[in-house]
């Protein structure tokens, strides 16, 4: 018994420990693949050390909500073994944990690394690699990308524009309000108003100074001086997508944008020409996909037909990006390089009658929004203005992408698409998509609304995908450890009362081996040596029963009674000595008073 006990303490003690180690390991591995927004702490910014007031002022908005990053980090270890202490103290490599609503250039979403991701190579001047046989690409600093999504705290009074760098441009004082009253986005507010959301209008820049827009249109960027800011124009068409997008209710006007709670990033990439190159919209993409935007709305400068341009809108998807542009017009020759695909909505505008705004090429419109005769926001001396053009359709798309993604923050690019086009309200009279109209009129109320059952059958699919532990896959692993915990937890319970069990059985063997005073049952009579005496305790039958001489027979005519022949036994009559054969003889039960012809030799 004592080594069954020490082999169940064993077994006991391994599976524990073993329980212990998985179990402890479920937790660190579900924290440590839990996706958040997560910044890298270098050793200065713009020449002043790193602090969380900072950085919540460029990627938060605001400096006081440094107090969020800082309980985000309180107590968790560092790369290089620290914690976060006093918020005015970072350490060059520390990865902070930002809200969920941070953008900006440096803001990254994953898994937190274990370690503080390299510096970036900043190559020499002068030091460029091959000779490119095209127009170089500009460069934008990284400084002017890191601050292109701080919203300033003060708008600008004036416009910031020299004379010269702008070319100049006119816009119809006639206003009209069928735009917002078909759209009624309105009704969507009640779900989603697009926080958080940094929506990119790459065209002519925003006129930041104007109230209607104050505290929702970032710093932005110029592509095309390479240093200045996005928060200028004197062409108004980017002004006026801005306010279709961000648009604020104020005194004497009534243009309200689609999603009010979001953030306008602008980028100008015209000046005096009012054409951009297009390195200059493939550069612009990319900076603001760097600078953390989540949604892009191209205006009528950036020519998507072009392969440079359309492999920066591709590049922009793959990294989680909802791009929105112009449907491209029936003139416009097709170029196989330059293919679009899933993830980005080709937008065509329309009037209030349903008339296109403009040619567009068949079968190459995703959805449509008003583009004739929408009113918005105009520049600085300009006033509210009324105009048409594609620009505008893709503006108020964008604004519902902006809703969407506030909405449905895990639904990927291809998603959002489709959870606009299929919610978009019929147009044509052909079934859906139609060749001029696409899927129809956006519907910003029920694309925040509507139960999508193929975006709940993904949900599954990704959860299963989940389920088959790939090596990508954190909730994979999570799983893996909790079904591998619970089976060597029902292991050690069936090991233990199997154990205990095996020592019950031992202790009542024990119990019977050592009890010497009750009698024991007897199966079978010992076998019996020829002419030796049974034992005592066991009545010894005579071997052979007759009758005597003179005796009555048996009142039942010699037959025995049946107890009597159940009780009859076969005994075995051992030999004396090698050589003689055991022979058996049936003894029949001795009847009281009966006497047997052997008489042992000391009888009387």
């Amino acid at each position: 018994m004592f080594w069954i006990t020490r082999s169940a303490r064993g077994a006991c003690l391994a599976v524990f420990v073993m329980v212990a180690l998985i179990v402890g390991a479920v937790s660190p591995a579900s924290a440590a693949d839990e996706y958040v927004k997560f910044y890298a702490v270098g050793s200065s910014y713009q020449g002043e050390p790193e602090n969380l007031t900072s950085i919540a002022a460029r990627f938060l908005g605001d400096g006081k909500r440094s107090v969020e990053i800082r309980n985000l980090n309180t107590g968790r270890r560092q790369p290089d073994g620290g914690t976060l202490k006093d918020p005015g103290e970072l350490r060059a490599g520390w990865l902070l944990v930002l809200p969920w609503d941070a953008v900006g250039e440096g803001v990254k979403y994953g898994v937190l690394p274990d370690k503080a991701p390299a510096a970036p190579v900043k190559p020499l001047p002068g030091k460029a690699g091959a000779t490119p046989t095209a127009k170089a690409r500009p460069s934008v600093p990284p400084e002017r990308v890191s601050g292109a999504a701080t919203v300033p705290s003060k708008a600008p009074t004036q416009p910031r524009v020299k004379a010269g760098q702008c070319a100049t441009t006119a816009a119809s004082s006639g206003r009209s309000d069928w735009a917002s009253l078909r759209l009624a986005a309105d009704q969507a507010w009640p779900q989603s108003r697009g926080k958080g959301q940094l929506v990119a209008i790459i065209d002519s820049g925003v006129d930041g100074s104007l109230s209607a827009l104050s505290g929702h249109v970032a710093v932005g960027m110029d592509i095309v001086s390479g240093s200045g800011r996005g928060d200028t124009d004197c062409l108004g068409s980017g002004t006026a997508m801005a306010g279709l997008v961000v648009g604020q209710p104020t005194k004497g006007g009534d243009v309200k944008g689609v999603a009010p709670d979001a953030t306008v990033m602008p980028v100008r990439v015209v000046g005096k020409d009012a054409k951009a190159q297009p390195a200059d919209g493939a550069a612009a993409i990319e900076a603001t996909v760097e600078a953390g935007a989540t949604v892009i709305a191209l205006g009528n400068f950036v020519d998507t037909s072009k392969p440079e341009v359309a492999k920066a809108i591709m590049a922009a998807v793959a990294r989680d990006v909802v791009v929105v542009i112009g449907a491209a017009r029936a003139s416009v020759p097709v170029d196989p390089d330059a293919e679009i695909g899933p993830g980005v909505l080709r937008v065509g505008g329309v009037a209030v009658d349903g008339q296109r705004a403009a040619d567009y090429r068949g079968g190459g419109i995703d959805v449509v929004a008003p583009g004739v005769n929408v009113s918005s926001v105009g520049i600085t001396g300009v006033g509210a203005v009324a105009g048409s053009g594609t620009q505008y359709a893709v503006a108020f798309v964008a604004g519902a992408v902006a809703l969407v993604r506030a909405a449905y923050p895990d639904l990927s690019p291809e998603q959002v698409a489709h959870r606009l086009q299929v919610t978009s309200d019929k147009m044509g009279d052909s079934a859906q998509p139609d060749g001029r109209y696409g899927w129809g009129m956006i519907n910003p109320a029920a694309a925040v609304t509507k139960v999508l059952p193929e975006e709940a059958e993904a949900a599954s699919s990704g959860r299963e995908s989940g389920g088959r532990l790939t090596s990508s896959s954190s909730g994979g692993r999570s799983t893996l450890l909790a079904i591998v915990a619970l089976v060597a937890l029902a292991a050690a319970v069936l090991l233990v009362f199997r154990i205990r069990r095996l020592l019950r059985d031992e202790t009542a063997d024990d119990e019977d081996d050592g009890d010497d005073d009750g009698p024991r049952p007897v199966t079978a009579a010992p076998p019996v040596r020829s002419g030796a005496l049974p034992p005592a305790s066991v009545p010894r039958a005579p071997s052979v029963s007759r009758q005597a001489d003179g005796d009555p027979p048996p009142p039942d005519g010699g037959k025995l009674d049946p107890d009597d022949q159940q009780a009859d036994s076969t005994t075995p009559v051992a030999s004396d000595g090698p050589g003689t054969r055991a022979e058996t003889v049936a003894l029949p039960k001795a009847s009281i008073g009966a006497k047997s012809s052997q008489q042992r030799p000391d009888a009387p």
